[in-house]
């Protein structure tokens, strides 16, 4: 994992997954260095990564106040049960719906819980949080928030983009990427991720990207996006577009059986098959 800073406040802790077919995706967690520490998610669950130490980097996992589950997808709860041990006072912050899918692999300790919805707000001690559903989210348990002290909206999924290279996925900022590879990018993950797109109704979810854009946000922290500082207008303009983007369609098991066989058994790449 990689560590970040964006501004005075905010630390992003990256890893990046590749994804056949699609680039390579960022996943983020972050530390809001409020007076009271936030956590937003807590990265992927894989044997190799050491998410508990990499977030000790940056924060003492103990002073931890909160940890912000923006939703409860295995890309974001890797280390929430190690941190939940390693930081006593901490508090898990999702909605009654992020318990409910969360307890159905491990119960979570309730006692812990801070249910929040999408338009109520969270104090931190130096700051206030609010708390929205971002326009994109493959999970009805999806809340992210908007800190107005920074002027960085947490979106989640929302924004996301696979990258074209490692490097970019790992970048410090977004706008290391092309403004073509970047807005394909979005426009790729808005219908790999939020397929539901194509079927709503475009006004309704125009209405949803407006509310971001009046936030007028400095900076977007998305999940799967390199840290997003200055191009949030953009950004917002090229996710207006996803309703008539191209459907995504994924490999069937025809190509599958091509990927595989391009590969000899001990792995190591084979001569392209062609089909007959």
């Amino acid at each position: 994992m990689t560590v970040h800073k964006v501004g005075q406040d905010i630390s992003v802790l990256n890893d990046c997954l590749e994804v056949p077919g699609i680039g390579f995706l960022p996943v983020n967690a972050f530390v809001l260095h409020a007076a009271e520490p936030v956590v937003v998610d807590t990265g992927v669950g894989l044997p190799d990564r050491d998410f508990l130490g990499t977030l000790g980097s940056v924060v003492d996992p103990a002073d931890v106040r909160w940890i912000w589950l923006t939703h409860p997808d295995r890309d974001h709860t890797g280390g929430l049960f190690a941190l939940l041990d390693a930081a006593p006072r901490a508090r898990l912050v999702t909605t009654f719906l992020g318990v409910g899918i969360m307890s159905t692999e491990r119960p979570l300790p309730l006692d812990r819980v801070y249910l929040l919805n999408p338009g109520q707000t969270l104090d931190v001690g130096d700051r206030t949080l609010r708390a929205f559903r971002p326009p994109l989210f493959d999970n009805p348990a999806t809340t992210g928030f908007y800190d107005d002290t920074s002027r960085a909206c947490f979106s989640s999924d929302c924004f996301g983009a696979p990258m074209p290279t490692a490097e970019l996925a790992s970048s410090d900022h977004a706008g290391d990427a092309t403004e073509e590879e970047l807005r394909d990018g979005q426009l790729l993950w808005a219908t790999v991720d939020s397929p539901w797109i194509h079927n709503v109704d475009t006004a309704k979810y125009l209405a949803t990207v407006q509310a971001v854009r009046e936030m007028e946000p400095e900076a977007v922290l998305s999940t799967h996006l390199p840290p997003a500082v200055g191009i949030a207008p953009r950004m917002i303009d090229t996710i207006s577009g996803a309703p008539g983007a191209n459907p995504f369609v994924g490999p069937d098991q025809a190509a599958l059986e091509q990927m595989l066989a391009s590969f000899e058994p001990e792995g190591t790449p084979a001569a392209p098959v062609v089909p007959g």
